[in-house]
């Protein structure tokens, strides 16, 4: 435990982001979260305007939650969003790392990443040293951690945190399932076998924290439950836990038709795995989706 040190939060206002100041206080450790985008309902937050420098003097940590939502139609305006909200900001961050002093830099930059660094990799177990896969995601992925790793050259340890789906109350994507699933109307996406990588924000938390504290972790860290599911068994158990029928598929080919190359995310299969974390000794506290469904719902 650091007693007394200072964690930067960027992105604080986010879903996950939010949640974190008071864990961290309750291990004595002062934050400050930063945002870009307002305060949100996150008190004392400092809002970022993309022309400022940050000042991360001092800090023992920085967490980079920063990103636009990646859940809407991929056009060429959002495409440049996503790439500036993740590696534009993620580079800002670095280039005021790098004008500290070395005794004055942060020990640790927790980056966020996406499993959509490994692209759609069917059946393949993919654990937190697998190679990067194809597609757009991919890339943005693979560009935004190569990013963050420049700051190792600086004496940090980076910690590239690839996260699944997050699962939480008032989270975006959990919001808008579990109201599809109340109303009866949810279903599998196309055929339902691709593997969905999921985590409790509880978990999610904690492994950020667990990040933090851990001097052992440094490279990629796959965020995710150790109990993925294949996404007709998702939508089965979801559907069995708000007590409604899951009869409504979506085909691959509506998806496409609707939602455009964002369809690639939902119907991409990613078994990813959190072998770094078990192996370091993190333990979760929802390892299965029914004991997180419990949780939830």
């Amino acid at each position: 435990m650091m007693p007394n040190e200072c964690v930067a939060i960027v992105g604080v206002t986010g879903f996950i982001g939010r949640g974190l100041p008071n864990l961290l206080g309750e291990l004595g450790l002062t934050t400050t979260g930063i945002s870009r985008s307002g305060t949100g309902d996150v008190p004392g937050v400092d809002v970022w305007q993309s022309s400022q420098s940050l000042d991360f003097s001092g800090y023992h940590a920085v967490i980079n939650l920063a990103g636009e939502r990646i859940d809407q139609r991929w056009t060429p305006h959002n495409r440049r969003l996503f790439r500036e909200s993740r590696i534009g900001v993620t580079s800002r961050i670095v280039q005021s790392i790098a004008k500290l002093s070395p005794e004055n830099r942060p020990k640790v930059l927790i980056n966020g990443s996406a499993v959509g660094f490994y692209g759609d990799r069917g059946d393949e177990i993919l654990d937190d040293d697998a190679h990067h896969g194809d597609g757009f995601l991919a890339s943005l992925c693979r560009d935004w951690e190569d990013t963050a790793i420049e700051a190792e050259s600086l004496g940090v340890r980076v910690v590239r945190l690839r996260t699944g789906v997050v699962l939480g109350k008032g989270g975006p994507a959990f919001e808008k399932l579990l109201t599809l699933f109340k109303l009866g109307i949810g279903g599998r996406l196309g055929s339902g076998e691709q593997w969905m990588p999921w985590i409790h924000v509880a978990d999610l938390r904690a492994a950020i924290i667990h990040c933090i504290l851990s001097t052992d972790l440094i490279g990629p860290i796959n965020g995710t439950a150790p109990n993925p599911e294949r996404n007709k068994t998702f939508t089965r158990k979801l559907a069995s836990a708000v007590h409604r029928p899951a009869i409504l598929p979506s085909p691959a080919f509506a998806l496409k038709l609707i939602l455009g190359d964002f369809s690639s995310a939902l119907l991409g299969s990613q078994r990813a795995v959190p072998a770094a974390l078990l192996i370091d000794g993190f333990e979760f506290k929802f390892p299965t989706l029914e004991s997180a469904l419990i949780d939830l719902v």
